[in-house]
């Protein structure tokens, strides 16, 4: 969408039986790589392109985001929750006023969470994030880093640039 580079025909490709996979991209196509905002968007655009409410349901997308994407990738160890395949989770919190009434969990997730809403990821059974902190680095120390790559690369200078004449 940021792009303009049009939609893929997600509904179609899915009724001729092709695998779709959801993934975010890196920064210069995409600023948010946020999977929960990503189902969201797939869900809603192809609602409105098609201007059918049912074009595309929220089962459809979650598993574009989880086991589709593994299939695709050929990461058959990953992708469901079974014995024998990697361990991978993740966690949301539903007890926040956003979240409620469940009445509908895939509904509630693709629709209405938001990545904060993440409170913990196991990556092959190791705890990544817990309670919505990365256990692993230092957030604190990476965007100390961050923000020290661009005072000293000049970056700070050109968005601030760049912003003045946007206004003026």
């Amino acid at each position: 969408m940021k792009l303009a580079s049009g939609i893929c025909p997600v509904p179609e490709l899915l009724k001729l039986g092709v695998k779709i996979g959801l993934a975010t991209d890196g920064c210069a196509s995409n600023d948010n790589l946020d999977m929960i905002e990503e189902m969201r968007s797939a869900a809603l655009i192809h609602k409105v392109a098609s201007l059918r409410a049912s074009e595309i349901s929220a089962w459809d997308v979650l598993e574009m985001a989880t086991v589709n994407g593994a299939r695709i990738l050929g990461l058959n160890e990953i992708g469901t929750l079974e014995p024998g395949k990697k361990a991978d989770i993740t966690i949301i919190d539903l007890r926040k006023p956003h979240l409620q009434p469940v009445y509908n969990i895939v509904k509630t997730l693709v629709y209405c969470a938001r990545g904060s809403d993440v409170d913990t990821v196991i990556v092959n059974g190791e705890i990544i994030v817990e309670r919505g902190r990365l256990t692993r680095i230092s957030e604190e120390k990476v965007l100390l880093r961050v923000s020290k790559i661009v005072e000293n690369s000049g970056l700070k200078e050109v968005w601030a640039t760049s912003y003045s004449l946007k206004t003026q």
